[in-house]
C-alpha cells in the first residue's frame, strides 16, 4: 500500500519478541505507558476477532492505519478482519451493515461521514460489543455510546498549520484552503482551525475552500483550473498530504512552485517533501496510534475488563507535533515502527 513501507527485519524480530505478556508490556512501557497499566492490558491469553474500518484504503492515512491495526493485534493476539470504506458513504454503509451480521469480540471504525452508519453500529453496541471510533465522529458522542473516541485535536491541527503558513507570508497574500469530505467532522475541525487563523490576518485574502473528498484526481482537477483562474496564489492548505502533494505534481507542471503547501497527516512522502522544501509544513495525525491505540483499547476492555468512561475515557485525544526539517526523520523513524 501507498505512503508505508513493508514489515522491517526490526518488526519481524519484534513481533517474536512479543510472543510473551512480558514483551508486549516492555513495547508498551516504551511507549510512555504506565508500567502497571501495560501488564495490566498485556496479551490476550485467547485469540480475539476484531472487525476494522475506516474511510478508503485509497488514501495512504488509511493503508497505513490498517498496516498498523494488524502489526498491533499480532502483538496483542487479535485477528483483524478490514471492512474497506473505498472513501465512499454508500459503500462504507454497506460494508458495515455486513460486519454488523456477524459477531466480534470488538470493533474499531472510522466513518467516511458522520451519522452514515449510526444504525449498524448501534446493532452492534446493543449486542454487547465494544466500538472504538477513530478519527472522526460515527455520531455525537451523546447520541450514540461507543466505548471510546480516539482522534486528534482538529481544530488544532488546522490552526497550527494554517499559523506556519500565514507567517511564512507576513501576514499578507491569497490563500487557497483544498478541503476533504465536508460531513467528516475531522474535516470540519481542519476547517475551523484555518478559518480562526486566517481571520486574524486582514491582510490574507483566501480565494476558495472547495471540498475535493480526499481524492487525489479532483484535487488534481481543482488546482488546474485554479492555476489557470489565479495568477497569484501565495500559499495553498489542504486537509491532508495526499491532497497537497496531487497538487504540488499540478503547480510543478505549471511552473508555480513559489506557492508553499500546508498538509495534514505527516505521512511518509510528505515528511520526504518537507525534508526537501517541496511542502512547507503538516502536521502528525497519527494513524498508529490511534488504529494501534484501537486495538490496545478492544483488548483491555475484552480480556481486561475495562469499562468505558471509568477505565478508558469517553474521548481520547491522539495529537501529533507539527513537522518540520528539525524533526522530519524522527517522525519518520517512529512510523517505521508504528508509534505515532
Amino acid at each position: 500500500m501507498s505512503g508505508t513501507k513493508d514489515f522491517s527485519t526490526t518488526r519481524r524480530d519484534l513481533l517474536q519478541a512479543a510472543a510473551t505478556a512480558g514483551a508486549a508490556t516492555a513495547i508498551l512501557g516504551s511507549m510512555g505507558i504506565n508500567p502497571a497499566l501495560a501488564a495490566e492490558v498485556g496479551r490476550s491469553e485467547k485469540p480475539l476477532k476484531a472487525a476494522f474500518s475506516n474511510a478508503g484504503l485509497q488514501a495512504t492515512w488509511c493503508a497505513q492505519g490498517k498496516q498498523a491495526a494488524e502489526f498491533w493485534g499480532k502483538l496483542f493476539n487479535v485477528e483483524v478482519t478490514w471492512f474497506d470504506g473505498q472513501l465512499d458513504a454508500v459503500k462504507q454503509r454497506a460494508a458495515i451493515d455486513n460486519m454488523a451480521s456477524q459477531k466480534w469480540d470488538f470493533v474499531a471504525i472510522q466513518a467516511f461521514g458522520i451519522g452514515t452508519l449510526t444504525q449498524p453500529v448501534q446493532k452492534m453496541i446493543d449486542a454487547g460489543t465494544p466500538v472504538i471510533d477513530m478519527d472522526t465522529l460515527i455520531a455525537p458522542l451523546d447520541q450514540i455510546n461507543v466505548h471510546s473516541f480516539l482522534a486528534p485535536d482538529n481544530e488544532f491541527m488546522g490552526a497550527s498549520v494554517t499559523q506556519a503558513l500565514c507567517n511564512a507570508m507576513g501576514g499578507k497574500g491569497k490563500i487557497i484552503m483544498t478541503q476533504g469530505a465536508l460531513g467528516h467532522t475531522g474535516a470540519q475541525g481542519r476547517a475551523k482551525g484555518f478559518n480562526n487563523v486566517v481571520k486574524q490576518f486582514p491582510g490574507i485574502e483566501v480565494l476558495d475552500t472547495q471540498p475535493a473528498d480526499w481524492d487525489v484526481s479532483k484535487t488534481a482537477r481543482l488546482w488546474e483550473t485554479y492555476l489557470t483562474k489565479y495568477p497569484q496564489i501565495d500559499a495553498a492548505f489542504f486537509h491532508n498530504d495526499d491532497m497537497a502533494l496531487a497538487a504540488a505534481n499540478i503547480m510543478k507542471a505549471h511552473n508555480r512552485t513559489n506557492i508553499l503547501i500546508g498538509g495534514v497527516d505527516a505521512m511518509p512522502p510528505a515528511i520526504q517533501a518537507v525534508s526537501e522544501g517541496r511542502m512547507f509544513a503538516t502536521v502528525r495525525n497519527p494513524s498508529c496510534r490511534i488504529h494501534g491505540g484501537a486495538i490496545i483499547a478492544g483488548v483491555a476492555a475484552v480480556a481486561g475488563g475495562e469499562k468505558s468512561g471509568q477505565g478508558i475515557p469517553k474521548n481520547v485525544v491522539t495529537d501529533g507535533p507539527v513537522v518540520t526539517k528539525a524533526n522530519a526523520a524522527g517522525m519518520q523513524w517512529m512510523q517505521d515502527h508504528f508509534l505515532i
